[in-house]
Parts: structure tokens; sequence; C-alpha cells
């Protein structure tokens, strides 16, 4: 344990160092300066500090108050070396952080005791603070694997919407860091983009209600097949929501929202503008872009260029303009993941 002695009286540093002696495992660093000890204790943490209050300088009192604003010692014990009859210096020094005071001239036992008792203490205190780090970092490690097993299943289950859809599984993964790439573009919160990261790719986990004949066909389809075809945003919504897990109440804000236009004319519910929730609004530029530039039974894969040229006609009336601009400012990012995520048939 190291022990900071202050004290600008050599012979009582010489005294203080050799009671210190007597306690094992102690290391001494004695100054005669409080400017010099404060120095020290700024490279080498302390376990306790004593200090003389009457010193040429900087005295007691400010050592303190500067030992104190250095981050991480307000649990320090500090022990101060005053008089008996300096009964405002030691209120001032209670005030300023001082945990004890010592009588000078010290005691020889009741100095080795109090120290003792001291260094225990503190010796106790990190211990107890080692062990709930420790106990901290198993509690992240569990979490953090319940939400993997999570991710993983929400994951596999929505690969299974999408190969219903002819689509591959790809898809998914990069809608999804489309998305967080577009929430941060924004300046959405850390939490916010993962959220979308792992919720995007359950955009459509609503198809697994819609009919075969009607989602696997390859012709256009007939007005009322086209109602029915809407309706996997409301059957993902059902599906998803009133889960307490805070990524499936962002999922089931997704899949009811993500086919809604910033003019109104989308659906299911036409909401417009600022009403549509910015999670939706994010993933339409997202699944709109993967959309058009991979391939469909129905389609080939657009060229970028194209594609970009549709998002920036459609700003304003199909998409909100300021996801449109996000996705301008993060363009090199979305085309990172394009082409690090390819399908193997796409072009």
């Amino acid at each position: 344990m190291n022990v900071l002695v202050i004290d600008d009286a050599s012979v009582n540093l010489r005294t203080y160092e050799k009671l210190l002696q007597n306690i094992t495992g102690t290391k001494v660093s004695a100054h005669s300066d409080a400017a010099s000890g404060l120095l020290w204790s700024k490279t080498t943490e302390p376990d306790l500090v004593i200090v003389d209050y009457h010193m040429p300088g900087m005295d007691g009192l400010e050592f303190i108050t500067r030992f104190r604003q250095i981050e991480g010692y307000a649990e320090i014990p500090v022990v101060m070396l005053t008089s008996e009859r300096e009964a405002t210096v030691r209120r001032q020094a209670i005030e300023l952080g001082a945990n004890d005071f010592l009588n000078k001239p010290a005691d020889p036992v009741e100095f080795v005791a109090r120290v003792r008792n001291l260094l225990s203490l503190r010796d106790s205190r990190k211990k107890l603070a080692h062990r709930a780090e420790r106990l901290a970092d198993e509690v992240k490690a569990a979490t953090a694997e319940i939400a993997r097993r999570e991710q993983e299943t929400i994951h596999r289950l929505t690969r299974a919407s999408e190969f219903r859809d002819n689509d591959t599984g790809m898809h998914i993964v990069r809608m999804g860091r489309y998305s967080a790439i577009l929430a941060r573009a924004l300046g959405l919160s850390a939490d916010q983009q993962d959220l979308l990261l792992l919720a995007a790719p359950m955009h459509d986990v609503g198809k697994v209600a819609t009919p075969d004949h009607i989602l696997l066909k390859k012709g256009p389809l007939s007005p009322d097949e086209w109602d029915i075809m809407k309706q996997h945003t409301l059957a993902g919504y059902e599906i998803l929501k009133d889960s307490k897990s805070p990524l499936l109440q962002q999922a089931a804000e997704i899949a009811v929202s993500h086919h809604e236009k910033w003019d109104g004319s989308g659906y299911p519910h036409a909401l417009y503008g600022k009403y549509i929730p910015i999670s939706g609004r994010i993933c339409a530029v997202a699944d709109v872009f993967d959309a058009l530039t991979s391939v469909r039974p129905y389609k080939p894969a657009w060229p970028i260029e194209k594609a970009v040229v549709h998002l920036h006609q459609n700003s304003g009336s199909h998409f909100d303009p300021d996801v449109v601009s996000a996705f301008e400012h993060a363009f090199d990012d979305i085309q990172g993941v394009r082409q690090s995520l390819a399908d193997a048939v796409a072009v």
C-alpha cells in the first residue's frame, strides 16, 4: 500500500517513515513540501495521505483542495496533522475532504494504529470495488449472450419470410446496415442506430401471412391482389407488437410504417411527413434502394446511378428529403455495404 507523507520538518518525516516501516506491505513516499507531494500523487496513486497543516508555500488545506480535484481520488483517505488548538482548521479540512486528524506531536502508538485501520479500510474498499467490477463484467457478458441469441433467432425467422418472397437473405442484412448508416448520418443516438441495425431486417416479416399465389406471382398484381399484398404491413405489426423487447417494439413500428410515403400516398394508414416514424422513413429509403439495385424474378438489378436518381426524383413525395440528403452524405458507406454484401447474382 502506498502512503504519501508530507511535512516540511525533516525530523518529523524521518519519524513517520520509521513508524510506517513497521506496517507490513507499506511503501512510503516522503516529501518536505506539498507541491512535490502533489506532483508525485499525479503519477502514483496513494492509498493513504498524511499531510501537515503548517507548511510554507502550499499549506495542508490547499493541498487537500488540489488533491481532491484529481480524477478518481475522492475516496482516498487523507489525514491532517494539526495541534489540538486548531479546531477551526480542522473544520475547514473536513469541508475540503480530510477524513481524519492526528495531533502534533504524533503519539507513535496512536499513529501506527490509526494508519493500520485506514489502510485496512482502503484495502477492503479496493477489493470490494474490484469485485463489483468483475460482477458487472459477468452481468454484461451474460446480457450480451442473451441479446446475441435473441438476435440470431430473429434473424433466422426473418430470413424464412425473405425466402418465401424469392429474395435472398443478404437483402435483410443490407437493410439493417443501410438503416444504421442513415441513422448515424441523421445524428440519431448510438442506441437508435443499433436498434435499426437489428430491427430493419424484420420489415417484411408480415409476408408470412401473404398467400403464395400473390406473393410469388411473377406478373402484375390485380387491384384486389395488391390490396391483399399491402396487408403484410399490418400482419407484421400484429406479429411483433405488444412485446416488452425494445428491439421488437422498434421492428413493429418499422413493419407498419415502411411503406408510408412523405406526401401521404402510402399505406396502410396514409401517414404523411413527420407523422411517419423516423424508423419507417429511414427504412423506406433503405428498402427501395436495395430492391432497385437487386435482381428480382420480375426485373434485373438497376445500375446504382439510376437508383440514386430515383431517390432524388422522389424526395419530398415518396421519401423524407432529410433521409435522402443523409443517403447522399453517407453514399460511400452505403456503396461499401452494397459491394461487400452483394448477392451472387447481382449486377
